[in-house]
């Protein structure tokens, strides 16, 4: 008889076991003998319960596509860089082939936007009919929207392409700026502060023979690789390095990464403390070495430290106009792009520094309140997909490193994220970069409120 090997599951047992309507389940009968009594009959019943959790997810995601196809996304990002916006532009095409979704990107400025958005919603008492759907964040926007109620929970681990990050082994993928995500954000990509090197003309060509001006090592030889390093190299050549003025994202990137640095040697029991709530103890502690460390190289800055830019993009301007010699960004693929587009000199190169790169993971996240909750899966779903991913990292897309584990992936999957025909002026693959963990959002607004007291005039 066909069915000789298999014993049948009978319909009242599973009612007993599962509490569900009638199901028949087949188990070879060779596998069953090799249990005992006691503990190996726990396995026994463990193993008939995971096909009905698989059918449940599956029935589950099914539900999701079939509701959430046909409707309008909303996607509210930072809109501040053009190879992210065509990335996102691309993203859109790919949901629109596959469910029929349209997937609009609302440009933000500042993502604080989209928080007080969702905020004043929910004082008008707008509970179902939120016009935010998609949001990328991390941090201490993240931190506030936990705070207020304003994010959907519990939603991450519905995403099939969400165990692609293996999040059991890599804790970061739930962690935000040391925060627990509870299922409330699904993490996106992650990226290392990374500095940009441009020399004036006359100074790299004679410094660097013509044969050797595309390597690498050579032409940021002169560059400063420590924090302690700049305040040196700033003296030498001065005028030739600013950074942007507080509230902006990469300007606290810039702080944090000096206030790490600079307490790098102090007790374990003081510099952890940057990943707690910041106190008036642990700012007597920490601050002082920053502010001192900005008294003094602030007299060598771009005019002279009296004024700052208010952005990356304006930054890399100054670089590319060969004002500044020394930029730096949270995006490595932008130095590329922009030398590509001669926004930036040919010979400008990309390095991280030796004494720690600061580092993040950013997030996606879905409001409260949103009315396509399912389409909204789906999206997100799909930009955790390994195209999606694969695509990101491209040097010339966007260069977003990919927050999929690579032990997960087909050996034709890994080959995706393969880096061909690098760009000169590109962060080395075989860069060493010392990771930075981003500290407790509370020392963000510290930050920001502290330096503007001290030299927001500006």
């Amino acid at each position: 008889m066909l069915f000789a090997n298999f014993r049948l599951i009978t319909k009242a047992r599973l009612l007993r076991q599962v509490g569900v309507a009638v199901l028949l389940l087949f188990v070879n009968v060779s596998s069953a003998l090799s249990y005992t009594q006691g503990g190996d009959e726990a396995k026994v019943e463990q193993e008939k319960q995971v096909p009905l959790a698989l059918i449940n997810q599956d029935r589950l995601w099914q539900t999701h596509i079939e509701q959430g196809k046909n409707r309008t996304v909303y996607f509210h990002a930072w809109g501040g860089d053009a190879q992210i916006n065509r990335y996102i532009q691309w993203l859109s095409s790919k949901v629109k082939a596959q469910y029929n979704i349209d997937l609009q990107h609302v440009k933000l400025i500042d993502t604080s936007e989209a928080v007080s958005r969702v905020l004043a919603e929910k004082s008008a008492g707008n509970d179902d009919r939120g016009r935010i759907d998609i949001v990328w964040i991390n941090g201490e926007n993240f931190a506030s929207m936990q705070q207020y109620g304003l994010l959907s929970r519990d939603w991450v681990g519905e995403l099939p392409n969400f165990s692609l990050t293996n999040p059991n082994k890599n804790p970061a993928m739930t962690r935000d700026f040391g925060i627990p995500t509870q299922g409330m954000e699904a993490p996106w990509g992650q990226a290392s502060l990374t500095f940009y090197y441009a020399p004036p003309v006359h100074d790299f060509v004679q410094s660097t023979p013509k044969a050797n001006r595309a390597q690498h090592s050579l032409s940021t030889a002169q560059a400063p690789k420590t924090i302690k390093q700049m305040l040196a190299w700033a003296k030498q050549n001065p005028g030739r390095f600013t950074y942007p003025k507080p509230p902006d994202f990469l300007s606290l990137s810039f702080l944090k990464y000096a206030l790490m640095t600079l307490n790098e040697h102090q007790p374990a029991s003081i510099k952890n403390r940057l990943y707690q709530a910041q106190t008036k103890e642990s700012q007597a502690q920490l601050l002082p070495k920053l502010w001192q460390f900005l008294d003094e190289i602030h007299p060598y800055l771009w005019r002279q430290g009296r004024y700052f830019v208010t952005s990356g993009t304006a930054l890399q301007r100054l670089v590319g106009d060969g004002e500044l010699s020394l930029g730096f960004t949270f995006a490595a693929a932008q130095v590329p792009a922009a030398v590509m587009r001669y926004d930036l000199p040919e010979h400008t190169r990309s390095y991280v520094m030796q004494d720690g790169s600061l580092s993040n993971i950013h997030f996606l996240a879905i409001p409260y309140n949103t009315s396509q909750i399912h389409a909204a899966k789906l999206v997100v779903n799909y930009m955790l997909s390994v195209e999606a991913q694969a695509k990101k990292q491209q040097a010339e897309v966007w260069g977003d490193s990919t927050v999929i584990d690579m032990s997960q992936l087909t050996q034709q999957q890994q080959s995706l994220f393969d880096t061909l025909n690098q760009h000169p002026s590109a962060l080395p693959i075989n860069s060493n970069i010392t990771a930075l963990s981003e500290p407790h959002p509370s020392w963000t607004k510290l930050l920001t409120r502290e330096w503007l007291q001290r030299y927001g005039v500006q």
